[in-house]
This record gives C-alpha cells, sequence and structure tokens, in this order.
C-alpha cells in the first residue's frame, strides 16, 4: 500500500466532495435569493447530480482507454469554481450553468482516482480503498459547515472564498505528478486482483448498482431535507441545520473507515446486508427524537448507511476487473446520481404534502435495497 499517494489522492477527493456537499447547505440560501419553489430548488440538486454523477461512467471509459491523470487537477479546479462563484448570478439559468461546471468537474474527478487508487491498495482492497474513499466521505461532511461558515462571516457574497480548497488540491496533486503519471511497481494489472468478467457478473452487478441507487437515494434525500425539515417543522436555528447534515455526514466517515476494515474480514455482502438491516432499524428514530438526540440518531444513521460506501465500489471492481474505471464511474457516478433524481421527486412531495412527508417516504428505501442486497451472488466466480 503506498499510503502517501493514498492520501494525496484522498484530499483531492475530499476537496472535490467540500463543494459537492456544500450545494445543498446553501440551497436555502439560493431559494430565498432567487424565490425559487420546492421543485425548482430540487432541479438544481438534479442538475448537480447529472452533471457530477450520471455522466462518471462516460469519464470512465475513457479513463479506461488511456492513463488521463490530467482529469484529477482538472475536475479539483472545475468543481471549486462552478460552486464557489454561486453567489454571484442574479437568474436561475446563470445558477445552473455554474452548478454543472462544478459538477462536470467532480465527475472527472472520481473514476479517474479510483482507478489510480485501486494500484495503490494492496491486497486488502476495501481497506485501502477506504483511504481514498473517507477523503470524500469527509469532505461531504465538512462541506456545509466551511460554506455556512464563510457565509457567517462575510455574508453570502462571501462564498469565492471556497476556492482555496481547490487550489490547495491542484497544488498538492501537481507534487506527486511523476508518481501519478509514470506509475510504481504497484500498478499491478488488474486481471491480478480478481475474477475475469463474464456474462455471470451482470446480474450481481445490476442488483448491486440497484442496491447503490437506493442507499444513494436515502442519502441524498436525508442531506437535502434534513434542513428545511429542521427550519420548517422544528422551527430550528438556520446554523444548526447545516450541523446536522455535517452530523450525519462525519458518522459516515467513520463508519467508512470502520465499515471497510470489517468488510475484509467478514466478507463484503455480508457487510452490505448487515450495514443496511440496521439502518432499516434506526431510521424512524428520525421522527421521534428532538435537540440533542436528534443529532446523536443522525449521526448513528450516517454510520451504517454510508459505512458500505467503500465495500460497493470494490464489489464492482471484482465484478467488473478489466474495466475499473467505467466500474467506478457505474458505482460512484451512475448509480448514486440516479438515486438523486429521486429527490427531485421529493420536491414534488415536499410542495404538495410538506418536507415531513418527503422524509417518511425514504423510510422504504434501506428496506428495498435490503431485499436486493439479499439477492447479490458475491463474490463473483473465477
Amino acid at each position: 500500500m503506498n499510503l502517501r499517494i493514498l492520501l494525496i489522492l484522498s484530499f483531492g477527493h475530499l476537496t472535490t466532495d467540500i463543494y459537492q456537499g456544500a450545494l445543498p447547505a446553501i440551497l436555502p440560501y439560493l431559494k430565498a435569493k432567487l424565490s425559487l419553489s420546492y421543485t425548482l430548488a430540487g432541479t438544481i440538486l438534479l442538475a448537480a447530480n447529472f452533471s457530477s454523477s450520471i455522466l462518471q461512467p462516460l469519464f470512465g471509459y475513457v479513463s479506461d482507454r488511456k492513463e488521463k491523470a490530467l482529469l484529477l487537477p482538472l475536475g479539483c479546479l472545475m468543481a471549486g469554481v462552478g460552486l464557489s462563484l454561486l453567489s454571484f448570478p442574479g437568474d436561475f439559468p446563470g445558477v445552473l450553468l455554474l452548478v454543472v461546471i462544478s459538477g462536470l468537474g467532480v465527475a472527472a474527478y472520481h473514476p479517474e482516482g479510483y482507478k489510480t487508487a485501486h494500484f495503490f491498495t494492496g491486497d486488502k482492497m476495501a481497506t485501502g480503498m477506504a483511504v481514498f474513499s473517507v477523503g470524500g466521505n469527509l469532505g461531504l461532511a465538512l462541506g456545509p459547515m466551511l460554506a455556512l461558515t464563510a457565509i457567517g462571516y462575510w455574508g453570502f457574497e462571501g462564498l469565492p472564498v471556497m476556492l482555496i480548497f481547490s487550489l490547495l488540491a491542484v497544488g498538492l496533486l501537481l507534487t506527486a505528478w511523476r508518481t501519478l503519471t509514470t506509475g510504481t511497481p504497484a500498478r499491478t494489472p488488474a486481471a491480478a486482483r480478481g475474477p475475469a468478467s463474464s456474462r455471470t457478473a451482470q446480474v450481481p452487478l445490476f442488483l448491486t448498482i440497484g442496491t447503490v441507487i437506493l442507499r444513494s437515494w436515502t442519502q441524498l434525500g436525508l442531506m437535502t431535507y434534513i434542513p428545511f425539515y429542521y427550519l420548517d417543522c422544528l422551527q430550528g436555528d438556520p446554523v444548526h441545520s447545516g450541523s446536522l447534515v455535517s452530523s450525519f455526514l462525519l458518522g459516515g466517515v467513520a463508519g467508512t473507515i470502520v465499515g471497510s476494515v470489517l468488510a475484509d474480514r467478514w466478507g463484503h455482502k455480508r457487510f452490505l446486508v448487515l450495514s443496511l438491516l440496521v439502518t432499516s432499524l434506526l431510521f424512524p428514530l428520525i421522527f421521534i427524537t428532538r435537540g440533542a438526540p436528534l443529532f446523536v440518531v443522525l449521526t448513528a444513521v450516517g454510520v451504517t448507511l454510508i459505512s458500505s460506501f467503500t465495500v460497493t465500489i470494490v464489489m464492482a471492481q471484482r465484478l467488473l476487473p478489466h474495466n475499473l474505471g467505467i466500474a467506478s464511474g457505474l458505482m460512484v457516478g451512475f448509480a448514486i446520481g440516479t438515486g438523486g433524481v429521486g429527490v427531485t421527486l421529493l420536491g414534488l412531495i415536499a410542495d404538495a404534502f410538506g418536507v415531513i412527508y418527503a422524509l417518511k417516504t425514504l423510510l422504504l428505501l434501506p428496506v428495498t435495497g435490503l431485499g436486493l442486497s439479499l439477492m447479490i451472488r458475491y463474490p463473483p466466480p473465477d
């Protein structure tokens, strides 16, 4: 395991996901500034998820054809520029354009990042990949806090200060440019890391993608509507609404680290099933807790729900060992992005019936994901 390279890649991952995580937290400010409905606010997230996630398999395909290390610094820069300038447009199309620019940066970084990290993980694939993945989960957790802190000090117009993280990541990636572009002996051929892909992998891959779609719909739904629930239903402080999202995502950071180690010991599928089962049991507690206990419950849900994040990526890479970029793009991009489409549907429910009903719709998703995960045939046959 080349820990130095994994940490550098992880910082780039952290940076791109800071901007991805910050968007839901600043969405209420955009909604108020542009007088948007919940449906239009959801459309902003739809544009973000389409550009940052659903398009990732395309970048993965490009990455698999030839090494594209340039996508790493370029992705960090685009992600930062798009998000950091969102306080400038005075109309909805301008906001959408910047959101798409930021999203494309995220989409460019992830498949190449996961593919590159794969070659430096060593034998403990889930544990090694967790070093890279935890940067993204930490970025999603820090994004709301950092954006709201900047807004708290300088107002919404102070959002451009967020660009500093992008510039730092680009500089750090350039310090390791020779290793990233020339590779090391650790860059073992993909075929040596798992069974050859075959038709038998198609159904397990399809079921794994379906499970991740439901998991991501749950995660993005909570990230988006917990702030509105806290403000509109619980009459809470706007600053604390962002802290709720961060608590949920910081739980996910802890879950990613611990879950990856346990998955390497217990088995990837077994751990995936366990994480969805515990999430399904904890989720209803969100609606019966207030104050500090709500923070505790959301943290616990974040731990269990997001703990399988790295595990499902490794599962996909084992199912498609000769197409690591596409495998990563499918899991981190397409599956998560498709789950994000559900956030727009939640906006329609919130407009028609209220935010609390939109959140309660999410109750069924981890249970359905649990059912799908039980049907996955994994590990794949040799």
